[in-house]
């Protein structure tokens, strides 16, 4: 579930609302990247981890890999936003 709209967007929302056209092309590239199977089972993994502590549907905190390979709760601002603009 995403995080309910702010009265205080950051830096990138405020880009995106501003830019109709780039929101366009990443809302493109988004809806592509996020039907890929590998996508889709990694959503998969992380929403029933999400169940499985008892914060599915609650908001609170997304679930993130680690690099060791272990899931941990941590901010969406954080875990969104740590690998934008790699590709």
């Amino acid at each position: 579930m995403a995080p309910r709209k702010t009265n205080k967007p950051k830096k990138t929302a405020k880009y995106y609302s501003s830019n109709p056209e780039a929101k366009a092309k990443k809302d493109a590239y988004n809806k592509a990247f996020n039907r890929k199977s590998d996508q889709l089972a990694k959503r998969r993994e992380l929403a029933s981890e999400r169940r499985r502590r008892g914060i599915m549907g609650k908001g609170g905190p997304d679930m993130s890999h680690t690099k060791d390979g272990r899931m941990v709760p941590e901010s969406p601002t954080i875990n969104r936003g740590r690998n934008r603009g790699k590709k």
